[in-house]
């Protein structure tokens, strides 16, 4: 069976280091594909907010 994990968070360290944490429990075998996004939100003129996503799909 196919199956997806997503992460999202606010810095890009966190956010290796969530997906470090799965990967660990995860055989390299069962890993199908990683997806990796990163958006920038303009909050105010000052302001630039970052918002770094990854979906890993993997077989269970």
């Amino acid at each position: 069976m196919i199956q997806v994990k997503l992460f999202d968070q606010e810095h890009e360290k966190d956010l290796e280091l969530e997906m470090n944490k799965f990967l660990q429990k995860l055989e390299e075998a069962k890993i199908v594909d990683i997806k990796y996004h990163v958006a920038a939100l303009q909050e105010d003129i000052d302001e630039q907010v970052y918002c770094y996503s990854a979906m890993i799909i993997y077989r269970s």
